[in-house]
């Protein structure tokens, strides 16, 4: 594997060449928000984070932006600027502080965003050598911070997370200085027209756009042999609740990062797992939303059949704070336009302690398939039966689905369809993307191109790690117009519809199933259905250790978390939020579960 820190930057990256760096850091450390020199000097040490090359603005755009910057921070000084007497302001803990306590602090002047953004800078770069979850910072992130808090002391409030910071996975573009590579260093460099819709949706609304997360390459779609959470531009992730631990994937940066407080939350993105399953193995919340709920439009896609873009983030509360400012339709991806409503429903008004009150619960046994290592994860799952018995839930057991031994026997074959699917999308939709660039200097225009790039680029780390993936892709002869593709389509869309998760809805009655996340993923992906995983447990002290045999990261060990899934009907996350919020308002199983590697930084740090 290539040696890749001599390719990045310093993570306070100054954008406004002509100017020094040093001048224009000096003036924002002047500022009230960072009054603690040692961690001030730890967010000014270098940092082997990835900063995206730009170009060099004219005199006039530099100086206009540096005088800006400098009068945002002096605002922020004269409106928020208060005296405490000695240790009466309370500063959160980051690791788990939730959205309205963040807004709370923001609106009494105890902090400001440009705090926020500072602590969680520093939070980073304290815990990147290690875990490697974030690929880079926004360079403008403190500019952006300072307008927003601008912007509040004028009165202006743009939504329920204005001035709070959030990372978005490293395959979700926006139109600024960072890069959206997708792990590749292929894209390094290149541009969009716009930001992606989401971004957009989350920039209009308020929130800083703090960095990029790293995650598998390509969204764990190249490589028969690589590893959860390593791209070439990014590195290895690993968890934060075992040394070495594989922190699933494919939203594996915005998993660690959200569980550790680096930021508030994440976005990650799906296709099969990749939202719920790093947010189960870390310890979070995550909404895998129906296809359809939230645009993909500047997303690097695998599949526009089965991508989606959710939230990652430590509350149910918090998750739906964020999925209600992005979800909504968009004329550039025409699956958003199949939402049956004008306006998307405020998910957080689905926050319901007494939801779980004569619910119709199912459990499919049948998508149960433990093996020596599970033990626990059904000890678990058996007492989170209980605790919704408890809340008043009707349990219906053995609610399964119909065709599952169809759709295994499909999973294993060597080209099923749904394997079909995701090939033949892939070739059409990356193309798709890739036409979209306004600049792109690697001149990758489709998938032979990337492949050809990572075959002979040497930080890509091939044939360690291969493009097997890819190799069938591009066998296979045929995109998605194709009619096997629809025939292949008709398969996997009654694995996960009639005969799976709609049909044991509606046979049974059904307001919604429940499974480990371990086993959730599979069927409602393939029928594009929403997903909600929370916190159910983590295992014992004398688990026994076991490695992946590739790479060797922890894949079962003591401490490593897992969580409860609940599957439901296309658009029925109103549903699925309040039974999940019920049911981890029982159980608290996140505090219950302390990481090995935490960041030191606090918001008093920096105050």
């Amino acid at each position: 594997m290539g040696e890749i820190g001599e390719h990045r930057s310093t993570l306070l990256h100054c954008p406004y060449r002509s100017f020094s760096c040093d001048d224009l850091k000096q003036n924002i450390k002047s500022s009230p928000s960072a009054r603690s020199s040692e961690k001030r000097d730890h967010i000014e040490k270098s940092s082997k984070l990835l900063v995206k090359p730009s170009a060099t603005p004219s005199k006039i755009t530099m100086l206009f932006k540096v005088v800006s910057l400098l009068l945002l921070l002096s605002l922020s000084k004269l409106v928020w600027s208060k005296t405490f007497p000695a240790g009466a302001t309370y500063y959160p803990d980051l690791l788990e502080v939730g959205a309205e306590e963040l807004v709370a602090g923001l609106e009494s002047g105890a902090w400001t965003s440009v705090d926020l953004t500072k602590a969680y800078i520093a939070r980073i770069e304290e815990a990147n050598p290690v875990l490697h979850a974030v690929t880079e910072i926004n360079p403008d992130a403190l500019l952006i911070a300072a307008t927003l808090d601008a912007e509040r002391a004028n009165g202006t409030i743009r939504s329920a997370l204005h001035g709070i910071p959030m990372l978005i996975k490293n395959n979700i573009a926006t139109m600024d200085q960072m890069n959206n590579t997708a792990g590749s260093y292929s894209l390094i460099g290149a541009t969009v027209p716009r930001d992606s819709t989401v971004a957009g949706k989350l920039r209009a609304a308020g929130v800083v756009l703090l960095g990029k997360s790293n995650l598998s390459q390509w969204a764990n779609f190249r490589s028969s042999n690589s590893s959860n959470g390593w791209s070439a531009y990014g590195g290895q992730v690993t968890g934060a609740y075992y040394p070495n631990m594989d922190p699933s994937g494919s939203s594996s940066g915005s998993g660690v990062g959200s569980s550790i407080g680096l930021a508030f939350a994440a976005l990650g993105t799906e296709t099969d797992g990749s939202i719920l399953s790093p947010s189960s193995v870390n310890n979070l919340v995550g909404i895998k939303p129906s296809v359809g709920l939230t645009s993909r439009s500047l997303v690097i896609p695998i599949s526009e059949h089965q991508d989606t873009v959710g939230p990652m983030a430590r509350s149910v509360s918090d998750a739906a704070y964020i999925l209600s400012i992005i979800a909504g339709k968009d004329i550039n991806d025409n699956y958003t336009l199949a939402q049956p409503f004008d306006t998307p429903p405020d998910y957080t008004q689905s926050l319901n302690f007494s939801s779980l009150r004569g619910a119709r619960i199912g459990i499919p046994r049948n998508g149960l398939t433990p093996d020596n290592t599970s033990q626990p994860i059904l000890d678990a799952f058996e007492a989170s039966i209980q605790v919704l018995k408890n809340a008043g839930a009707i349990i219906v057991d053995n609610a399964n689905f119909s065709a599952w031994d169809q759709y295994v026997a499909d999973a294993n074959a060597p080209v099923g369809n749904s394997t079909i699917v995701l090939d033949a999308d892939f070739v059409s939709d990356l193309a798709n993307y890739l036409s979209k660039l306004t600049s792109n200097p690697n001149d990758i225009k489709s998938l032979a191109d990337e492949s050809n790039f990572t075959h002979t680029f040497a930080l890509e780390d091939y044939p360690q790690r291969d493009t097997a993936v890819w190799d069938q892709s591009l066998s296979l002869g045929y995109n998605n117009s194709d009619y096997r593709f629809w025939q292949a389509y008709q398969y996997t869309s009654f694995f996960g519809g009639e005969g799976g998760v709609l049909g044991a809805l509606k046979t049974y009655n059904l307001d919604a199933l429940i499974l480990p996340t371990d086993y959730s993923p599979g069927l409602p992906a393939a029928a594009g259905l929403p997903v909600v995983t929370v916190p159910m447990g983590y295992y014992p002290s004398n688990s026994t250790v076991i490695k992946s045999q590739t790479w060797g990261l922890v894949e079962v060990g003591p401490n490593i978390p897992f969580g409860l899934s609940f599957m439901g009907a296309k658009w029925s996350e109103e549903t699925l939020i309040s039974f999940a919020y019920a049911y981890e308002q029982r159980t608290k199983v996140r505090t219950k579960i302390q990481p090995y590697f935490v960041p030191n930084t606090q918001l008093g740090d920096i105050v």
